[in-house]
């Protein structure tokens, strides 16, 4: 069994705010992952950075000059409706349309369309509506999810209508120290044959989420990241990449703030301020996913409901099998 993760994030998926703050995503290179995913023996990758491909296309390049992985060009898209992404894209797709126009511009790249987090509390997910769209498969496993319900019910629901999609894990690692937890399991070694295990709803979702500690050192990382670019900045010596986000919005701001943000993630360093964010934030997890599993088996029976009525009016999943014969080849791989 080949084994893949789909969903991989670098320095060019820009940054995040957290109320007046403002913080890199990611912090390592394409290059880096590509280099972490051969210690870790997977034979496919993919960089899904958010709403830039630009990262994924450099890590193509850089794969190639190795024989054991291949690296498919991907995007985790941010639509009107929530997180999606594509595979096997030979371009970037446009951020904030409704998710049926993002689905359709990945189709006419003929790539494959995957939920992310479909089923989180915590990020935008999108939910039911997975129910409807044309997508080929949603995760059961996120590695950014350690809460006890986000990923327990993606597989319930993937599991209630066997053959529907296909079940998919990614780690969704912003860092080296949240990466390998979890992975998809596909019949090969080639991201020809993860894509026609993909269509033919063949794949395995194996694994686990990343412990809380992963995340914390995933937190320290960026924020030191973060730091070195800021002090590039102030020493004039900041290089911005094309379709870098994150250098780009260093680099706009005034010399002022750089130095702010400087003082401020030196203060974020120290050990106190870092635990209590970690378990700031694991209480609000455990809060939301006590409030979540409550109602859970409601939930499950509104999804059965919706799913009964799409196959009245649609014939069964005969659209679905018509799906899943579309042409194997892949485009954007390395």
């Amino acid at each position: 069994m080949g084994k893949a993760d789909t969903h991989l994030h670098t320095q060019y998926s820009g940054y995040s705010k957290l109320g007046v703050m403002k913080f890199p995503e990611s912090v390592i290179s394409p290059e880096t992952q590509v280099d972490r995913m051969r210690s870790l023996g997977y034979d496919v990758m993919a960089i899904t950075d958010h709403d830039e491909t630009a990262g994924a296309f450099k890590g193509a390049e850089y794969a190639k000059r190795f024989s054991d992985i291949e690296l498919i060009v991907g995007e985790e898209v941010t639509t009107t409706d929530g997180e999606i992404i594509g595979l096997f894209l030979n371009e970037k797709v446009p951020m904030g349309l409704s998710v049926e126009e993002t689905v359709d511009i990945i189709r006419s790249q003929d790539g494959i369309v995957i939920a992310p987090h479909p089923f989180s509390f915590h990020v935008p997910g999108l939910q039911e509506k997975i129910l409807e769209l044309d997508i080929d498969g949603f995760e059961t496993i996120n590695g950014g999810h350690p809460d006890r319900y986000s990923n327990m019910f993606a597989k319930r629901v993937m599991d209630a209508y066997p053959g529907r999609w296909a079940e998919m894990a990614g780690s969704d690692a912003h860092s080296v120290y949240t990466s390998g937890t979890c992975w998809t399991e596909f019949e090969g070694t080639t991201a020809d044959d993860f894509r026609r295990s993909i269509l033919q709803r063949r794949t395995r979702a194996a694994g686990k989420a990343a412990p809380p500690f992963g995340q914390v050192q995933w937190s320290a990382e960026v924020v030191m990241g973060g730091q070195r670019l800021l002090l590039d900045k102030l020493k004039s010596r900041l290089v911005v990449q094309k379709g870098d986000q994150l250098a780009e919005k260093v680099d706009s701001i005034s010399r002022l703030k750089a130095g702010a943000g400087l003082i401020a993630g030196t203060a974020y360093l120290f050990p106190p301020i870092t635990c209590l964010a970690a378990t700031l934030s694991l209480f609000y997890l455990g809060i939301g996913s006590r409030k979540m599993v409550s109602r859970m088996d409601d939930r499950l029976n509104g999804i059965d409901r919706i799913i009964k009525g799409l196959d009245a009016r649609n014939g069964s999943d005969g659209k679905r099998k018509m799906l899943q014969n579309r042409d194997v080849h892949p485009k954007g791989t390395s």
